[in-house]
């Protein structure tokens, strides 16, 4: 079992971001988290990635329970674990053959993270991974020199070159056109299905979670709607977990919808 969330709630202060949420994800599995804006999609992965630490319930992580352990232990847990964030937070004077590198530095020492800040050590393995996402010719540019879309996919180039366990994704292409989001989408889950990686994705995109994630958890209001295979999400479904109250009154189905208990994978 690669997580297993077990009544998890997260507070902000006096804001709820999440209720007791329960959820078991294996060792493999390819997963989509969907819903609307403030949900909790990236709450909910920013607790899977041990960022954040839950305020009521357990959490276990490739095993461990991460908030038990000691801070050193907890640091090589999140050497395991890879999170692509929506707005990579890459300094914009950075190479990004720098950034790329610096997937691995949980996993090197001291002095070879130092030394790759001043001479990058695995030019061609940077290169590589950034090829696959159509930005070799970008190798030595800064970061401060890209678009939106192409820091996204720099930032997914530094965890596949991380090869974390664990891979969570947070809007990973919402700056990208839609072919590059359906490449940058298929060559994540081809990374995953390839190494056995655990793959959770946030995406707003609900076409393109249908269309590339196995199974699909719908989230509403920090709580866990339903959680099914790709196959069995319905139109009803759909309209129940994004209805919006203030823009419109939702149906009675659409209400019923959001009640609707489905078997979990």
């Amino acid at each position: 079992m690669t997580l297993h969330v077990q009544g998890a709630g997260l507070r902000h202060g006096q804001v709820r971001a999440l209720g007791a949420v329960s959820l078991r994800i294996g060792k493999g599995e390819r997963v989509a988290i969907i819903g609307p804006s403030g949900a909790g999609k990236s709450s909910l992965l920013q607790l899977m990635a041990t960022a954040l630490q839950p305020s009521s319930g357990q959490l276990e992580v490739l095993g461990e329970q991460p908030w038990a352990l000691s801070a050193r232990a907890r640091q090589r847990l999140r050497a395991r674990i890879g999170l692509v964030h929506q707005a990579p937070p890459l300094p914009p004077r950075q190479r990004v053959v720098t950034a790329v590198l610096a997937g691995r530095l949980g996993q090197w020492g001291l002095l070879r993270g130092l030394f790759n800040l001043l001479h990058p050590t695995d030019v061609p393995g940077a290169r590589q991974v950034l090829a696959e996402l159509g930005l070799a010719e970008k190798l030595f540019v800064q970061c401060g020199q890209l678009s939106g879309g192409q820091l996204q996919r720099v930032g997914i180039a530094r965890v596949l070159y991380q090869r974390p366990d664990l891979l969570l994704a947070d809007e990973p292409v919402s700056a990208m056109d839609p072919v590059l989001a359906e490449h940058s989408l298929a060559l994540l889950n081809r990374h995953a299905q390839a190494n056995g990686v655990t793959l959770v994705a946030s995406l707003h995109a609900v076409e393109l979670a249908l269309a590339h994630f196995p199974r699909i958890i719908g989230i509403r209001e920090g709580d866990v709607v339903f959680d099914c295979p790709a196959q069995a999400v319905t139109e009803a479904l759909l309209a129940g977990l994004y209805a919006n109250e203030q823009l419109a009154s939702p149906t009675a189905s659409q209400r019923a919808a959001v009640t609707v208990q489905i078997p979990r994978c």
